[in-house]
Order: structure tokens, then C-alpha cells, then sequence
């Protein structure tokens, strides 16, 4: 597995080709995507989509963009970033993309490394009903990136003229997008460049919460195959189907979304709130009126709406939905529960993989059942097995690292910046030589052939030397506690003059509970009652705010890292990081 094989030596394609001109072959009049904001709705056809991918490549090969340049975007998802996107592809060149919520030196952190020739943008982005004006943002960035040769500015809004002079990068221009593709031939034809099957295509990044992020780069023909054979075999997508994925241009879920074009799917752009107009019901509502029939979502999003008690079918029939994926997190059994009263008989698939695999470990299928807390099973042509501390497979119910013993076509084709791969092999093969460590810990049921999440493998648990995941905790709170529990915090703590690690449980209430020492009596019996002895916490204190990274992850090594008083450095992904103040303070008080 390491050094990374070769896939498919001498194949040649086209990311974008596949994806604009799907087999079997789609009616270019019927619609390819419909692009949502909390105040806007546009429907592109498959003709409109290739004819505005036309006009971008043709742009930017006039402009000198090459195949293996880097495309940086600083963008919202929208139609404008998927044209841009499949552009870049279509001239072969690599596309790496940051949401406009994301702060400026979190973006400068990542693209400073890869050193982007072009950059678009969108001026403004949309949440909650507010409009945000991007530029002044985007003008720190271009500062920092002197590679850049050209930025352009997609209008998403009707902000206050735009003045480019402002973002201009230091070594070349700034224009509108309307400019940049307004001189192009109207005759000229679309082409795509046919490269290798791992020609790079996308640069993502690693969390960067410890430090600076690290550059993945996924292949062309990995990232395709991968994702035709979860869409088109595990969940059964056919052309025409519509495809919904909430997400942003930085969660790797949005190439997920992005490949249903090649299986000739309708794909659903969204961007904005899932709490707007409407409240809880905002989702389901566009859910029912555009027939979707895959709807992507986060476990944090379903819990939400499980502890409001939503009920969508009440309200809205939702005919033609038949799938439900969530992600980004353990989805809790009870809220398995509650999706199958809350909508019927569907599809829910807890599905896993990451950012590393572009992709999926643990994925859904139409052709087993959905057992109560589990990922339903292993993904295709995925060697997924579960391993102990020596390095030995599992064989009974007991929980171990998630591995993977055979090559794949989607492992990262390389890190940028990383010549003779030392980064690339401490992220996957250091702990067990030659095998993939994916950092997952988890439990594989022989019973049922599904995995159960159980946290990451550096934020297990370990008090007197039983290891156990912070989902388990979370589970029990979510179930129990849903109206009192906000949300929660799980770690070790080990300081050096520590003789064993205390299991310490930090919890967000909901704004009209109070913390007092019988509710945490009660917390401690419920999860001796329903876990084990072991399991509960040495310490159950009140936190104002739980910490996350931008894709919505919690921060678990932080906190473990500052209670347990060890030397960290904090990258610029935290998201809110100015609690982790709080947290500093709590390990001096104890």
C-alpha cells in the first residue's frame, strides 16, 4: 500500500467529460441542477450547464491555465462553483475550494501552500437571512498568495459596486466573471483534457487544528470510480433522480454531491440555512417540492431536529424521498429511532470515510438492513478490518483502530509540498507498517456485518486501562437527556503528576436548565446504568460552548491536550476558538 500503487496505467479520461456527458446519456433539456439560496432558486439544464462549462475553459485556457495549475476558491456552493470546478477539470488543471464563512487566515494557511494561478470568488455569501460581504476577506487573501495571476469575482449579490482595485493580487488582475468569459468565441467547442487515471483533480485539506493543515491530493479516476460505485451500486441512483447533499465547498461531502452528475442525477445546490425560512421544517419543504430522493445530511442536524421533536411527514408528504446518508459525525441509536417515526420507511444510512478517502469506508446499501446504531456495512472493494493495539485482526465484538489492508483506487495520490512522501506515510502507515491506520475507533459486528463509531482513535478513553469512544457517552446523553443536554464534550485527562486518566465530561445545556450537583448524580447513574462502571465520568462540569473545526467536527484532541496540560499548537481551523480560552482556564482551576 506504501508506496502508493500505480491505478490503471495508460487509462486516459476526463473528470468533467464524465460528469457533463453521463452514460446512459440524458435529455440536455431536462434540468442537471437546481441552484437554492435562502432567497433564490435557479434550474439549469444539462445544455446550460455544458454551455457555461464551454465558456469557462475556453476563458481560462486563453488566459494560460494549464493542465496541473492550481484553481483556488474562496465561493459558496452554487451553480458558479460547479461551473468553475468543471472547467478547471476540463482543462486539466486542479481545483482546491474553502467556503466563504471560513476566516481569512485559515484560507491563507491552505492556499498559501498549494500557490493558486487563478482564484474566484463570490462577493458576498448568505446565512440566515443576513448577506456578508466577502471582499474584505478576499482582499487579506490576495494579499498573502503572490502566485496568483488573475481573481475573479462572481456577484452572488447586489452589494455596493465592487471596487477590484481592492482585490487586486499583487501580481496580476481582478475582474468580473461576466468579463473574464465575454470575448470567448461563441463557436468554439467544449473540450476536455484526457489525462492519467490518478492525474490529480482536487486539493483538500487535513482539519488543521494541530498545526498547519495538510494538502491531500485526490486523483481524478480514484474520486470518479469511487463515487459512481456508492452512488450507482450502494444507493441505486439512476438519471433524473434528485440528488440533495447538504453541505459546504470545504466538507469533502460537497465532491460527494458534485460526482451525481455522472450517474445523471439532478443535483440540489444549497446555500444558506437549513433553518431558514421556516424553521425546522425548511428542508423538508424544498425536500417535497423538488421530488428529492437523496438527502444528505450531518448526524448533528438530525439530532437537532430529533430533540425539537420534529415530525416532517406530518406536514409534508414527501413522496419521493427514499434515502437519508448522515454524516460528520456518530449518529446516536436513539436518533435512529426517531428517524423511522419521524419519516417511515427509508433508507437511513450512517455512512463514514473522510476527507483523507474523499469517499467512504463504511457506506449504505439498498440490499441489507438498517440495524439500530450502526453503518449498515463495508464499502465495495474496501478491505476494511478492525485491529487491536499489536496489530492483530479482530475476531469477536471487542473494538479496535479502523484499517484497511488492501490498496484502493481513491487513497490521496500524494501530499502537496511532501516529496518523499514522510507526511504521507506518518498520516496512514505509521502505526501499523504497510497498512492503512485510518483513525476511526470502532466495533465491527459479526452479527450484522455493520460497523459501530465509536470516536476517534487519539480521543479514546482509557481510565484504568479500558478503552472505550466518546460516542458512547454521547449516545446516552442524546437518548436521555435530550431536552436538558445541549451538546457535550467528552475527553481524557492525564497531567503528568496523574497516576490513570480521568474521564472528564463537559456539557452545554439548554438554555433554561441549570447544572447542579444532582444532575450530575444523575448523569453519573444513568451511564453506570446503561454502560458501565467504567464509563463514568470523574468529572462533570458546565461549559458555555462546545469547540468545533469549520466542518463541524469536535475539537476532542484540544481539550484533552490543554486539561492534560500538554504543549499544543492550535491551528487556525477552530472555528470558534475563541472558547478554548474558557477551557485554559478550567485546567488552571484544576
Amino acid at each position: 500500500m506504501f508506496p502508493r500503487p500505480q491505478f490503471f496505467p495508460g487509462a486516459k479520461l476526463s473528470y468533467a467529460q464524465n460528469l457533463l456527458f453521463p452514460v446512459p446519456a440524458v435529455d440536455p433539456e431536462s434540468t442537471a441542477v437546481i441552484s437554492i439560496t435562502e432567497f433564490t432558486k435557479e434550474y439549469v439544464t444539462w445544455k446550460e450547464l455544458r454551455d457555461r462549462v464551454r465558456k469557462l475553459s475556453m476563458a481560462m485556457r486563453e488566459f494560460g491555465v494549464k493542465p496541473a495549475d492550481r484553481v483556488a476558491a474562496y465561493v459558496s456552493n452554487n451553480i458558479s462553483t460547479l461551473v468553475a470546478l468543471l472547467a478547471t477539470s476540463a482543462v486539466g488543471a486542479i481545483w482546491s475550494s474553502t467556503s466563504s464563512e471560513i476566516g481569512s487566515a485559515s484560507v491563507i494557511e491552505r492556499l498559501s501552500q498549494i500557490e493558486p494561478v487563478l482564484m474566484f470568488v463570490d462577493n458576498a455569501s448568505l446565512y440566515n437571512q443576513k448577506v456578508f460581504d466577502n471582499l474584505p476577506k478576499v482582499s487579506e487573501i490576495v494579499a498573502q498568495l503572490p502566485s496568483l495571476k488573475a481573481l475573479i469575482v462572481n456577484e452572488t449579490s447586489d452589494l455596493p459596486k465592487i471596487d477590484l482595485d481592492t482585490v487586486k493580487p499583487i501580481n496580476g488582475v481582478a475582474m468580473l466573471s461576466d468579463k473574464f468569459v465575454e470575448r470567448v468565441r461563441a463557436d468554439g467547442a467544449l473540450e476536455f483534457e484526457t489525462l492519467d487515471f490518478d492525474h490529480p483533480l482536487f486539493i483538500v485539506y487535513s482539519s488543521g487544528t494541530t498545526g498547519k493543515p495538510k494538502c491531500i491530493v485526490h486523483g481524478q479516476g480514484g474520486t470518479l470510480l469511487q463515487h459512481k460505485k456508492e452512488h450507482l451500486i450502494h444507493m441505486d441512483m439512476k438519471a433524473g433522480d434528485v440528488f440533495f447533499q447538504y453541505t459546504t465547498c470545504s466538507w469533502m461531502m460537497w465532491q460527494w454531491l458534485i460526482s451525481g452528475l455522472a450517474s445523471g442525477a439532478t443535483l440540489v445546490l444549497y446555500d444558506g440555512s437549513p433553518f431558514q425560512p421556516i424553521g425546522e421544517m425548511s428542508m423538508f419543504k424544498l425536500i417535497d417540492e423538488l421530488g428529492v430522493k437523496y438527502f444528505g445530511t450531518s448526524a448533528k442536524y438530525l439530532s437537532l431536529l430529533e430533540q425539537k421533536h420534529t415530525k416532517p411527514k406530518n406536514a409534508y408528504a414527501l413522496s419521493k424521498l427514499a434515502v437519508i446518508t448522515s454524516t460528520g459525525s456518530v449518529l446516536s441509536p436513539s436518533t435512529f429511532s426517531y428517524v423511522y417515526e419521524a419519516f417511515g420507511p427509508i433508507l437511513l444510512a450512517s455512512i463514514t470515510g473522510g476527507t483523507d478517502i474523499l469517499s467512504l469506508f463504511g457506506a449504505p446499501s439498498l440490499l441489507v438492513p438498517v440495524y439500530k446504531g450502526e453503518v449498515q456495512c463495508r464499502g465495495l472493494g474496501m478491505a476494511v478490518e478492525v485491529w487491536d493495539q499489536d496489530g492483530k485482526k479482530i475476531e469477536s465484538d471487542e473494538p479496535g483502530d479502523l484499517v484497511c489492508v488492501s490498496s484502493f483506487p481513491c487513497m490521496p495520490v500524494m501530499f502537496w509540498n511532501d516529496k518523499d512522501g514522510a507526511r504521507y506515510r506518518a498520516s496512514y502507515f505509521d502505526r501499523f507498517e504497510g497498512i492503512w491506520h485510518h483513525g476511526d475507533f470502532v466495533r465491527l459486528s459479526l452479527k450484522t456485518g455493520g460497523l459501530v463509531m465509536l470516536g476517534r482513535s487519539d480521543g479514546v478513553l482509557k481510565p484504568g486501562g479500558v478503552r472505550f469512544g466518546s460516542s458512547e457517552i454521547y449516545n446516552v446523553l442524546t437518548k436521555e437527556y435530550p431536552s436538558v443536554v445541549e451538546d457535550a464534550l467528552c475527553v481524557g485527562m492525564k497531567r503528568s503528576e496523574d497516576i490513570d486518566e480521568v474521564v472528564v465530561l463537559f456539557v452545554k445545556l439548554q438554555p433554561s436548565i441549570s447544572f447542579t450537583e444532582d444532575l450530575v448524580k444523575k448523569i453519573k447513574l444513568t451511564i453506570r446504568t446503561q454502560l458501565s462502571p467504567r464509563h463514568v465520568p470523574g468529572i462533570i462540569d458546565e461549559t458555555k460552548e462546545i469547540p468545533y473545526t469549520a466542518n463541524g467536527k469536535k475539537t476532542e484532541t484540544i481539550i484533552k491536550s490543554i486539561i492534560s496540560k500538554s504543549k499544543i499548537t492550535v491551528g487556525a481551523s477552530v472555528a470558534n476558538a475563541h472558547c478554548l480560552d474558557w477551557y485554559k482556564d478550567w485546567a488552571a482551576r484544576h
